[in-house]
């Protein structure tokens, strides 16, 4: 009996080893769930937002693979989709939205609209509003050109359907045979508002993409939405940085403030309201050089009412109180002849837009 007991009491003593070590290991899994999870909501967007976008989706060979991969990599981007493309693939538009992505207008058939008349224009686009909707409930609010080429006729025709149209700032060459490592370059020189061009198709683009969320978390940089008012990359539910909970909205600013046109190495500051709360307000500046380059840029203005900077990013800000002066950091000073960069501040106060000056340097 003896001898019988004593494996017995082993074997007892074994499972329970095993259930202290399983339960060990359980609950260092979940710990480290937990702790990413808490990374991911911890993500540092102090230098802005920028756009990425994807054109000429859904591809059955290769949208479902850029879909993971953005996910796993916890990026959302901008799906400009071509009209056949959804009207073939309904399933992964779908999957573009479930996904956490939006989804733009991109034309029917990839022509180049500016050779079309109004009503050919209007087919392209409209054909491809009403795919886009029957596959998602909702139409695009975004559009972006094919080649990037526009014109008046087109922008009449984007006005009716309500488009706002969206060209880019930075652009992949992944079209043009770039390498992995040439696209994350291209993503690398993206600054706050910025939108850069990719496409769905290409097995580099998708590649590019775990070393294209690194260098933005590097810089503070989060992938956002394009606002359908700006036409320029901000917060995913288009609030600034600091996510802050809005009450009683206030409408954003009609229309933004310009300096006057500049001349040889001058510059243009323009602001915009894009977000607002019961006692603050998000805005974005672009600076914009004139007909010659420049080295560096300053923007000062004076507030008309009560306003305060609570957080600024890509610039520097020197003053307070009513009169601001925001200048270039290291990386965004030097323009090119009619080059842009943008910076952005969350306010206290009522959504105020002053009137800007802007010098360069």
């Amino acid at each position: 009996m003896a001898d019988s007991a004593a494996p017995t009491a082993r074997r007892k003593g074994l499972r329970t080893t095993i259930a202290t070590a399983l339960a060990g290991v359980l609950t260092a899994a979940l710990a480290t769930v937990t702790l990413s999870a808490t990374a991911a909501q911890a993500a540092d967007c102090s230098a802005g937002y920028v756009g990425l976008t994807y054109d000429d989706g859904p591809n059955p060979s290769n949208t479902t693979n850029l879909l993971n991969t953005l996910k796993a990599n916890g990026l959302r981007a901008t799906m400009f989709n071509i009209g056949q493309n959804a009207q073939n693939n309904p399933s992964l538009v779908r999957a573009q939205v479930d996904a956490g992505m939006w989804v733009g207008n991109h034309s029917w058939t990839h022509p180049h609209l500016t050779q079309m008349s109004s009503s050919q224009i209007q087919s392209e686009l409209q054909r491809t509003q009403q795919a886009i909707q029957q596959a998602t409930g909702s139409a695009p609010k975004l559009f972006r050109p094919p080649y990037g080429e526009t014109n008046s006729t087109l922008k009449s025709v984007e006005q009716q359907l309500g488009l706002k149209e969206i060209i880019w700032d930075v652009d992949s060459q992944d079209w043009n045979g770039a390498s992995t490592a040439q696209i994350v370059q291209a993503a690398g020189q993206l600054q706050n508002g910025q939108i850069i061009l990719m496409h769905d198709q290409y097995a580099t683009t998708v590649a590019a993409i775990p070393q294209i969320a690194a260098n933005l978390r590097s810089r503070n940089l989060c992938a956002g939405m394009i606002s359908p008012s700006t036409g320029r990359a901000v917060a995913p539910d288009g609030g600034g940085p600091v996510s802050p909970s809005p009450s009683n909205p206030q409408s954003p600013s009609p229309s933004p403030t310009l300096t006057p046109p500049p001349g040889p190495g001058g510059c243009t500051a323009t602001m915009q309201t894009v977000n607002s709360w019961s006692g603050g307000f998000q805005s974005n500046v672009t600076v914009r050089a004139g007909s010659s380059a420049i080295r560096g840029w300053t923007v000062t203005w004076s507030w008309p009412g009560s306003q305060s900077i609570s957080q600024l990013w890509g610039g520097l800000q020197s003053g307070s109180g009513s009169a601001v002066s925001v200048r270039n950091e290291s990386w965004n000073g030097g323009l090119g002849a009619s080059a842009s960069t943008t910076f952005g501040f969350v306010a206290n106060g009522t959504a105020a837009t002053p009137t800007l000056t802007c010098s360069a340097s």
